[in-house]
């Protein structure tokens, strides 16, 4: 009489074939999250950096906010939203939040003409273009061109 089904080999090599692709689903799924997110982050900076530009544009000098030290972006919402920018941007997984700084301080009343607006990538250790703010532990910074 021959029985029907498979052997114990067969169940076990099988099992073990399905535990393989979806490690490697999973994984490739996390990374793909992970650069969508830091796009989203290097999107959301310069969305602020064009703001900025063009508040410069208009009143010859960069907002104060912050008076060169760190501040949150969001600070900036009464120099820049609706006139600039629609509405400030924050980050993807909201534990991180974007950082400004006006720099190159001159004249009285002061004037600002540089900043750095930073954030923090997952996984990516990019060249930055400003010293980002390491007291939050960002990883990339731009400045004004």
């Amino acid at each position: 009489m021959k029985r029907r089904g498979f052997t114990l080999i067969e169940v076990l090599v099988s099992a073990t074939i399905i535990s393989v692709l979806v490690a490697i689903g999973v994984v490739s799924f996390q990374s793909v999250n992970k650069r969508s997110r830091n796009t989203k982050r290097k999107a959301d900076i310069e969305q602020v950096r064009s703001a900025l530009e063009m508040y410069r544009a208009d009143m010859g000098y960069y907002p104060s906010s912050g008076s060169g030290t760190w501040t949150d972006v969001s600070s900036l919402s009464t120099d820049l939203v609706t006139t600039y920018i629609a509405v400030i941007p924050s980050d993807p997984t909201l534990t991180v939040t974007y950082r400004y700084k006006a720099t190159n301080a001159q004249g009285t009343p002061t004037r600002y003409y540089g900043y750095c607006v930073s954030t923090k990538l997952e996984g990516e250790d990019p060249a930055d273009s400003c010293t980002p703010d390491t007291i939050n532990s960002h990883t990339y910074g731009v400045k004004n061109p």
